[in-house]
């Protein structure tokens, strides 16, 4: 009798603390929404990205404390800017007067290529050294840095901002780190552009069969 007591009362204690949850669970899952979103973008999965994505605003909105909207929003803008589907970030520009971090407004500036060398160091670090180097147009230097990023969709962001100071072998390293990964989004767009820097009518017959495959 006093064990059934003892194992009843364990079982309530378990169930108590099982329905408790942080008090920000809405950051979390706001957050855990926009990495989801981040992933169905990258393997071009439109529907279920912008369910996410809608999900990880929705769970966003529910503090007076914008600044993980701002990231939401900008992160958005990011993704969109790696595949030149550029928003101009209209949706973090909304907000950015009611934010104070100094780290976002840094990356807004990148992003939209107007950074300045004193934001610099605001930067996230894996965007500092890349971002001093491209301020200098030592652009291999640059990719260099980029290819130093642990975040592959870091990579891709920083790739997009300097893609025209990209040669192909640079590309082509894009296109095969997107396609490891399964990044349909990112390889198409990277192939597209390899395209157009291919001069052999051959290899460009076949990067034209590769992406007219890929997009059926």
């Amino acid at each position: 009798m006093k064990l059934t007591i003892m194992i009843l009362l364990l079982f309530i204690s378990f169930q108590g603390c099982s329905f408790k949850s942080a008090q920000n669970q809405w950051e979390y899952n706001s957050s855990n929404s926009f990495n989801s979103y981040t992933r169905y973008f990258l393997i071009d999965d439109e529907l279920l990205a912008k369910s996410d994505l809608e999900r990880a605003i929705k769970y966003a909105k529910q503090s007076a404390d914008l600044e993980q909207l701002a990231r939401v929003y900008l992160g958005a803008c990011a993704l969109n800017i790696s595949v030149e589907q550029n928003d101009k970030c209209k949706n973090y520009i909304e907000v950015e007067e009611l934010v104070s971090s100094k780290e976002l407004k840094a990356y807004f500036l990148m992003l939209v290529k107007k950074e300045e060398k004193e934001q610099i160091s605001y930067l996230p670090k894996q965007y500092q050294l890349f971002a001093e180097y491209k301020s200098l147009k030592k652009y291999d230097l640059a990719f260099k840095s980029i290819k130093s990023m642990e975040q592959p969709t870091s990579q891709f962001i920083a790739s997009s901002l300097m893609k025209n100071e990209l040669d192909k072998s640079q590309v082509k390293f894009l296109i095969e780190k997107a396609s490891f990964l399964g990044y349909k989004k990112i390889v198409l767009f990277w192939l597209n552009h390899y395209y157009n820097l291919e001069s052999n009518e051959i290899e460009k017959e076949k990067i034209a069969k590769k992406i007219k495959i890929l997009k059926i």
